[in-house]
């Protein structure tokens, strides 16, 4: 297969839906305004939290997640190659589900938790929507689907 024909296969999306966009505008909003945080308030949200969950360097962790977390989710605002950008934003993810909401299902239950994860339960359906439909018609990965410029 020819790297032309690779790149259109990951940037395949429906064309015909507009309602992505939606999907889009929430998920890219949110990892754009927690990326920026981590650099604005970094005691609270950056390495000082990375320093409260555990991580070694702290510091890289904090600004490497939030560099991640601003890029990925301006690339999911424009709909640019979606479906490998929902990959770094699925391992925050995971790592914020390992690292902060499994401490609280051991030491509170499993109502706390859930109560704790519904945002990022919500946050990771909405990834897994965008990694299985891609950016929709109204993204910038639309357009290279057959030259087309819908």
């Amino acid at each position: 297969m020819s790297l032309e024909k690779r790149f259109k296969a990951i940037v395949q999306t429906s064309v015909d839906d507009n309602r992505t966009i939606l999907i889009r505008v929430i998920v890219g909003l949110i990892f754009l305004t927690e990326g920026i945080q981590k650099f604005l308030f970094p005691g609270l949200l950056g390495t000082g939290r990375f320093l409260q969950i555990g991580f070694s360097h702290p510091t890289f962790w904090a600004y490497f997640t939030g560099s991640f977390e601003v890029l990925c989710g301006l690339f999911i605002l424009f709909g640019l190659i979606t479906r490998v950008v929902v990959i770094p934003l699925f391992v925050i993810m995971i790592t914020a589900f390992i690292t902060t909401k499994w401490p609280i299902l051991e030491s509170k239950g499993f109502w706390p938790m859930i109560h704790e994860y519904r945002t990022d339960f919500a946050v990771t359906l909405l990834l897994i929507y965008l990694a299985a439909y891609g950016g929709g018609k109204w993204s910038v990965d639309s357009k290279f689907i057959d030259g087309s410029t819908h």
